[in-house]
C-alpha cells in the first residue's frame, strides 16, 4: 500500500503519465481496494495534466472525500473548464457534501469568469452560513475578487470590511478592483489603510497602486511608492517596472520614465510596449521610434499594442518609409487582422497622404468595425475626399454598425475640407435629432463653425457658438479665421471683442487680426496690433516647412538661406520660377503681410519656406519620378499653393503638401482641394 502511494507521488511529481497508467493497471490486477488508492491516483492524473482520466476515475469511486471533489473542481477552473467545475460543484451539493474553504476559493473564480452573478451570490450566502466569509481569508479574497469582476464594488467593500484578519492578498484584491474600474482615489485610500495596519505590500499591490497614481496624476505618492518598490527589492519585477513606466508617463515625467527604463537589467515585451506607448502619448514620437528599433534589435517580439502605438508615432511624424517597414513586420508576425493594428495602418497612410494605400489596407479587412471605418473616413477627410467619406458614412448603416463621436467628427471634417456645406448641415442635424445619448463636443462645433464661416454664413456660425455652454476662445477664433479668408474686417473686429472678454491675452487671436488688417492694407491698425503683441510679450510662430529625403529631414524657414546646399537650392528655385512664369504663374502679393514696395513683396514671396523645400527636393531627387512630400507647420500660403500647381505641371512630378489643416495633392497643374482649404 505504502509502496503504491510512494510510486504514485513520484509519477505525479515527475509528470510520468505512462508509468502512472501502468501502476493503475497493476493496482487493479493486484486486487487492492480501489477506494483506498483511488484518491491518490486521481491526484496523480491531475498533476500529470490528464483531467479526463482523473474525472473518469472520480466517477467510478464509491465514496468520494471532499478533498477529491476539490481536486477535480480546482483543476477544471485552472484549466479554463469553468462550466464543468460549476456542474461538479452543483452535483456535490446535490449529494449532500458541504463545500470547504478550498471549494469556495475555486468556485467563486468560476462564477466570475462565466458572469454568473446570481449563482455567485448564492454561493456567497452558503459561505456566510458555514462561517467561511469572515473567518477564512482565502474565501473572503475570492468573494471580493468576484464582486470586483462583476463591478459590484460596494458589495466587495462590504465583504472586505467584515473580514477579521485581513492580509495583503485581500487588500490587493480590493485595490486591483478599484483600479480596474477607474476608482483610483478609493484604491489609494485602501492602500493607505493597508500601510497604516503595517501590512507589507507585494509586487501586485505596488504595481496596481502605481497605475492608480498615474491615472490620478499623483506624482508625490507615485514617487513615494517608487521608493517603497526599491526598498522592497521589487525593481526588477516586470509588473513593477511596467507600472513605474506607466505612472511616470501618465504624470508627463518622460525623463523619469526614460531613467527607469535605462536602469532595467532586463525588460519584457510588456515593459518595452509600456515605455513606447508612454513616449508616444507624451509627444516623444522620435524617441519612441528609436526605442522600437532597439526592441527589434534585441529580438523582443512586438505585440499588437506595440505595433499600433509605433504606427501612430510614424503617423504623427509622417514617416512613410518607416511606417511601411513596420507594416511589413506586422505581416511577418501575422498581426495583420488585429483591428487596432489595421486602424493604425489606415491612419498612417492617410496621415502620409497615401489615400490609395490606406484604402488598400481597408479593403483587405475581412471584418469591418467602427474603428477601421472611422480611420478610413478620417483619412479621406484629411485628404479632401469628401464624397468618398460620405459614401463610407452611408455604408455604416448598411453594415448595422453604430456611429460614435469620432465618426461624426471625421465626417464633419470631411465635409468641411471638401466644402460640402449642405451635407455637413444635414449630418449635424442628424446628430441632434437621432443621437440623443451622444453629447456634442467642442470638436463637433468647431467643424461646423469652420464649415459655415468659410461659406460666409457668419450669422449661423455665431448662433452656433452661442449654443455652446461656456464657449471658449478657440470657437470664436475658428470664425475669425473664416473672416481672414473672406477679408471680413468689420465682422473680425466684432469677434475680437468677444474673444477679448473670454481670453484677453490670447496670442493666436491677436496674430490673426493683425494678418486680417495687413491683408486689407490697414497698416495703422497693424502697427497697433503689433504693439499690443509686444505688450503681451507674444510672438508669432515662424512658418516652417520640411522634407524627408533619403531618411534625412531638411527644415526651411522663410528667407533662411543657411542650408549647406543653399547655392544649389537658389539656382533650382530661380530656374523653377522663370519656367512657371512662362506657363501662367503670376506672384500674388496680397499674401505678403508687410508694408513693402511691390518689388520687395514679390521678392519675399519667392523665399517662402514651401518654395525652398520643394526646390531642394527637386534638386536632390533630380532624374527621379517619385512623389515629393513636404510638410508645413502652418497653412499653405495662397501664392505658394498656386506656384506648386504650376510646378507640378511644368516638372511632371506629383507633389503632396501637408499643412496644419489638411493634405494637398498637386498633379498636372491641379490640386485635390480644388482651391478650397
Amino acid at each position: 500500500m505504502n509502496l503504491y502511494t510512494s510510486l504514485i507521488a513520484h509519477c505525479a511529481h515527475t509528470k510520468s503519465f505512462t508509468t502512472l497508467k501502468a501502476i493503475h493497471s497493476h493496482i487493479i490486477k493486484s486486487g487492492f481496494l480501489f477506494s483506498l488508492l483511488g484518491h491518490k491516483l486521481i491526484d496523480g492524473y491531475i498533476k500529470c495534466g490528464i483531467i479526463t482520466k482523473a474525472r473518469k476515475l472520480f466517477d467510478e469511486l464509491p465514496n468520494r472525500h471532499i478533498i477529491t471533489w476539490n481536486s477535480i473542481i480546482s483543476s477544471y477552473v485552472s484549466h479554463g473548464k469553468t462550466k464543468e467545475a460549476i456542474k461538479l460543484y452543483n452535483n456535490m451539493l446535490f449529494e449532500g457534501v458541504l463545500p470547504d474553504a478550498y471549494t469556495f476559493s475555486a468556485i467563486f473564480k468560476a462564477f466570475s469568469e462565466l458572469g454568473l452573478l446570481r449563482d455567485g451570490q448564492k454561493a456567497h450566502g452558503l459561505a456566510v452560513v458555514l462561517g467561511f466569509e469572515v473567518l477564512d481569508g482565502f474565501v473572503a479574497t475570492a468573494i471580493v475578487d468576484m464582486y470586483c469582476k462583476f463591478d459590484k464594488m460596494r458589495d466587495a467593500r462590504f465583504v472586505f470590511d467584515r473580514v477579521l484578519d485581513k492580509d495583503v492578498v485581500l487588500f490587493t484584491a480590493l485595490i486591483v478592483g478599484y483600479n480596474q474600474h477607474g476608482l483610483d482615489g478609493e484604491a489609494l485610500e485602501v492602500f493607505e489603510e493597508m500601510v497604516g495596519m503595517r501590512i507589507k505590500a507585494n509586487e501586485y499591490t505596488l504595481a496596481s497602486i502605481l497605475v492608480s497614481c498615474g491615472n490620478l496624476g499623483d506624482l508625490v505618492n507615485g514617487k513615494l511608492i517608487h521608493g517603497l518598490v526599491v526598498k522592497s527589492g521589487l525593481e526588477s519585477v516586470v509588473a513593477s517596472q511596467t507600472s513605474l513606466l506607466t505612472m511616470y508617463s501618465k504624470c508627463s515625467m518622460v525623463e523619469d520614465s526614460i531613467k527607469v527604463f535605462n536602469q532595467l537589467a532586463y525588460a519584457s515585451h510588456v515593459t518595452w510596449t509600456s515605455f513606447i506607448v508612454g513616449l508616444v502619448q507624451n509627444g516623444r514620437e522620435e524617441v519612441a521610434v528609436s526605442v522600437f528599433r532597439e526592441m527589434v534589435r534585441c529580438s523582443i517580439s512586438p505585440n499588437h499594442f506595440t505595433l499600433s502605438s509605433i504606427l501612430h508615432a510614424c503617423s504623427s511624424l509622417a514617416m512613410l518609409e518607416v511606417g511601411e517597414q513596420i507594416h511589413a513586420i506586422t505581416m511577418k508576425l501575422g498581426v495583420v487582422g488585429n483591428k487596432y493594428v489595421d486602424a493604425a495602418l489606415i491612419h498612417l497612410y492617410g496621415k502620409c497622404g497615401n489615400v490609395e494605400k490606406a484604402r488598400s489596407v481597408f479593403d483587405s479587412l475581412t471584418e469591418l468595425d467602427i474603428v477601421s471605418i472611422n480611420s478610413m473616413i478620417y483619412a479621406y477627410a484629411q485628404n479632401g475626399f469628401g464624397l468618398e467619406a460620405l459614401e463610407l458614412f452611408e455604408r455604416i448603416k448598411k453594415l448595422g454598425l453604430e456611429p460614435n463621436g469620432v465618426t461624426f467628427i471625421s465626417i464633419l471634417l470631411a465635409c468641411n475640407n471638401a466644402g460640402l456645406v449642405e451635407e455637413g448641415c444635414k449630418i449635424f442635424a442628424l446628430i441632434r435629432n437621432i443621437n440623443h445619448d451622444m453629447e456634442f463636443t467642442r470638436d463637433h462645433y468647431t467643424c461646423m463653425i469652420d464649415l459655415l464661416g468659410r461659406a460666409r454664413r457668419f450669422e449661423e456660425a455665431a448662433k452656433l457658438i452661442e449654443e455652446v455652454k461656456n464657449p471658449d476662445a478657440k470657437l470664436w477664433r475658428t470664425l475669425l479665421n473664416a473672416c481672414k479668408i473672406h477679408g471680413e474686417v468689420e465682422m473680425a473686429e466684432k469677434i475680437m471683442r468677444n474673444i477679448v472678454e473670454l481670453a484677453p491675452g490670447d496670442g493666436g487671436t491677436h496674430i490673426l487680426l493683425t494678418n486680417i488688417y495687413a491683408s486689407a492694407g490697414k497698416w495703422n491698425e497693424v502697427i497697433e496690433m503689433k504693439s499690443a503683441l509686444r505688450d503681451l510679450r507674444l510672438k508669432k510662430s515662424p512658418a516652417m516647412s520640411w522634407v524627408d529625403i533619403d531618411r534625412e529631414v531638411h527644415t526651411f524657414m522663410a528667407g533662411d538661406l543657411s542650408h549647406p546646399r543653399a547655392h544649389e537650392i537658389l539656382e533650382m528655385l530661380h530656374e523653377l520660377i522663370e519656367k512657371v512664369k512662362t506657363i501662367g504663374y503670376n506672384p500674388d502679393t496680397k499674401f505678403v503681410l508687410q508694408n513693402l514696395e511691390e518689388e520687395k513683396k514679390i521678392s519675399s514671396l519667392y523665399y517662402h519656406s514651401e518654395k525652398l523645400a520643394i526646390a531642394f527636393a527637386l534638386w536632390k531627387s533630380s532624374g527621379r519620378t517619385s512623389t515629393i512630400r513636404i510638410f508645413k507647420n502652418l497653412r499653405v500660403c495662397g501664392d505658394c499653393h498656386e506656384w506648386i500647381k504650376f510646378v507640378s505641371l511644368q516638372t511632371g512630378r506629383d507633389i503632396i503638401a501637408r499643412d496644419a489643416k489638411r493634405f494637398h495633392h498637386f498633379k498636372g497643374g491641379m490640386c485635390s482641394c480644388k482651391d478650397y482649404w
